[in-house]
């Protein structure tokens, strides 16, 4: 990677750290000598507004609320992390906030990618390879069963 923080990379890793839970985290980030931070905001649950369209173009609608945890944190170094995760797991939202800063220390970046990041993505890959492998043997293949009549 050039550039640590680059927009695509750091989507990446927060939609990682998204759908990781915090205990996934925490064992990921054992054995880490992690500095110290203070708080900027939360971490506070909410809701947010999710937005639909019509037939995915027409007009917008209100599709309901879910609630979502967010954190924001500076580390000593001075490095500035976000997050926003979907439920009400403070810690999670915590951690990442937490690793999104680390991550865009190019000192750091490497390492914790490697212990952190790329663990947590082959873990998160596997278990959809898994429903994909489970929701496709249910599949039905309606012309086949046309042409066997």
């Amino acid at each position: 990677m050039a550039q640590r923080s680059e927009p695509e990379a750091r989507r990446r890793w927060m939609g990682v750290l998204a759908h990781a839970g915090a205990d996934a985290i925490e064992d990921r980030l054992a054995g880490h000598a992690l500095p110290g931070y203070r708080r900027l905001r939360g971490p506070e649950t909410g809701l947010v507004m999710l937005r639909g369209r019509a037939g995915g173009d027409g007009a917008a609608f209100n599709l309901g609320e879910m609630t979502i945890t967010r954190c924001t944190l500076r580390t000593e170094d001075g490095l500035v992390g976000h997050a926003y995760v979907a439920g009400r797991d403070a810690r999670q939202a915590e951690l990442a906030a937490l690793l999104d800063a680390l991550l865009q220390d190019p000192a750091r970046h490497d390492a914790l990618h490697e212990a952190v990041i790329a663990p947590l993505a082959a873990a998160q890959a596997a278990r959809a390879a898994e429903h994909a492998r489970r929701a496709a043997a249910t599949r039905v293949d309606f012309l086949a069963m046309a042409t066997m009549r």
